[in-house]
């Protein structure tokens, strides 16, 4: 029997790559045949899209695209080698939206809801509509005076004095890092010298309101702002006691420079191993009005002068018009050394501290601090107060809180928008009191008798703070207070014997210090004195 014939092995040809692992070619029954990479989650319900719309929406716009990326489909794509220089698109037709998309089938839902509102307020009739037309029209008044104060926001604002191409910029003290200063456990002050004469609270205006309103009074009495140097207090002090020498309105400043929004300037002296802290001229003692609202009240600095003055005045006339005049005055051991003989009669309640505070390294504070007045506690205890007033020019600048409607029953509403809009004329009111030792401090509620008449005034009401619970509820923190101005006092007496001058940025929340020649300011300085002279 013939054997089958067996079966025949051909051994495959094997491509060894010699470089390395995998095929070394392209098998000749796939080549130049494009390959377009896919995973097997993709979904392959789509067969072209021309026009990449399909799915407007963005929800669905990835729905069918390859996880490998939306570069991954140029492999099919077309390219044309030829030149097209001449080619133009002659279809320049906007790509049509489907009409679900389109603006005019989608239901005007404004207009739905303004005819069911009509709908409600027929049978309530005419009045009703009327009052809704005007409450919409003081809306849009009121968003356009708020874009209008939003643009004149953002102006730049200018400094308290104009720097000098001489002067030489020492040092720059940003907000940031002054308020994270501390200088705790203050040791108590000393009492130097008391001087002045105070007169006692009237508390017959703790029972204002606004139905029992009073007008306020222009009073006739004189208000000595004397600056540190000029004092003949502090320049006997300055012999014997002390290093660093300021007033307590100078101190304020500098203790909360971080609350401040306009600009001011602080002179420096450094003579030997002694500084003292002036003022450059009398504008600085000036309050400022809503220095720290969302919404300034103008950028017009004539009329920011104009504010300010106005709420000077009344804080005066308001200190001076809630005492008792003509009965008896508190004084201290020794007169005011301000006044001369023929002043005595106009000379307004103010009774004045020479305070020392031990500030440690050698560093021994003397301020002048000051009360406007006196009050007996109930338990007979004499009490030394401060007397402050804040006035309301407009309503519509001061957060739209109108005091004759909210004052009486929601007077924590009031004193929160002040707060707000002067955080820091309250805050240096409180450092000053705490400075002085005050028992009380009385705040008056003064309003315009007219929104255009800035020279009638009336009183709405008062409140009364302790200055430690005042500060506890405005968040003033007297530990980083002594740490700021520590800091510049410290920074000063680094620096070599002259004139230097502290300036609050304008528009930047830092401090500068200048170096500046000794002679800077004497003809201004000469000016003010010859016009007290006369």
């Amino acid at each position: 029997m013939a054997a089958k014939p067996l079966a025949k092995f051909t051994p495959p040809i094997i491509h060894d790559n010699e470089t390395g692992w995998g095929p070394t070619g392209t098998p000749e029954q796939f080549q130049n045949m494009p390959y377009q990479p896919f995973a097997k989650s993709d979904r392959l319900g789509k067969i072209a899209d021309w026009t990449g719309a399909t799915y407007p929406d963005r929800r669905f716009q990835n729905k069918y695209t390859s996880q490998f990326g939306v570069g991954a489909g140029n492999q099919f794509a077309y390219f044309h080698d030829e030149d097209e220089s001449s080619f133009q698109l002659v279809d320049t037709t906007k790509l049509q939206r489907p009409m679900y998309q389109r603006s005019r089938f989608r239901p005007n839902q404004r207009n739905m809801r303004m005819r069911n509102q009509n709908s409600r307020m027929q049978p309530q009739g005419m009045q009703q509509l009327k009052a809704n037309k005007m409450k919409d029209r003081r809306f849009q008044n009121q968003r356009g005076r708020g874009r209008y104060d939003n643009k004149g926001q953002m102006k730049n604002r200018e400094a308290s004095v104009t720097v000098k191409a001489d002067w030489k910029s020492v040092e720059e003290m940003d907000f940031p890092r002054l308020s994270k200063l501390y200088l705790p456990n203050v040791k108590e002050p000393e009492d130097l010298v008391k001087c002045g004469s105070m007169e006692f609270y009237d508390k017959s205006y703790d029972r204002v309101n606004v139905k029992n309103e009073r007008p306020l009074q222009p009073v006739d009495r004189i208000f000595h702002t004397v600056t540190t140097s000029d004092d003949p207090i502090i320049r006997k002090l300055s012999k014997t006691v002390g290093n660093v020498y300021a007033t307590d309105s100078i101190l304020a400043t500098l203790m909360c420079a971080t609350r401040s929004n306009y600009s001011w300037d602080i002179v420096v002296q450094k003579i030997g191993e002694k500084l003292f802290f002036d003022k450059r001229d009398n504008t600085f003692d000036l309050l400022t009005v809503n220095e720290t609202s969302n919404e300034p009240p103008v950028d017009d600095p004539e009329m920011l002068n104009t504010l300010a003055l106005e709420a000077t005045f009344v804080c005066n006339n308001f200190s001076q018009q809630a005492l008792k005049t003509g009965e008896d005055r508190y004084k201290f051991e020794d007169p005011n050394p301000f006044i001369g003989e023929e002043e005595v009669e106009k000379m307004a309640s103010v009774g004045y501290r020479y305070r020392k505070w031990d500030l440690d390294n050698g560093i021994v504070l003397v301020t002048r601090c000051q009360h406007d007045a006196v009050m007996q506690a109930v338990n007979g205890e004499m009490q030394y107060i401060n007397v402050k007033a804040l006035n309301e020019w407009d309503p519509r600048f001061s957060g739209g809180i109108e005091w004759r409607q909210k004052l009486d029953s929601q007077r924590g509403a009031v004193l929160a928008n002040e707060l707000r809009n002067n955080a820091c004329k309250l805050a240096k009111w409180t450092v000053q009191s705490l400075l002085a030792g005050s028992d009380q401090m009385k705040f008056g509620y003064v309003s315009r008798v007219s929104v255009r008449d800035d020279s009638n005034h009336v009183i709405l009401g008062t409140q009364q703070f302790k200055p430690t619970e005042f500060a506890t509820q405005i968040s003033l923190n007297m530990d980083n207070a002594w740490g700021v101005l520590r800091c510049v006092i410290d920074l000063c007496m680094k620096q070599p014997d002259g004139k230097y001058l502290i300036l609050r940025d304008p528009n930047k929340p830092l401090i500068h210090l200048f170096d500046i020649p000794d002679n800077t300011f004497e003809s201004e300085e000469e000016d003010t004195s010859d016009e007290d002279g006369g």
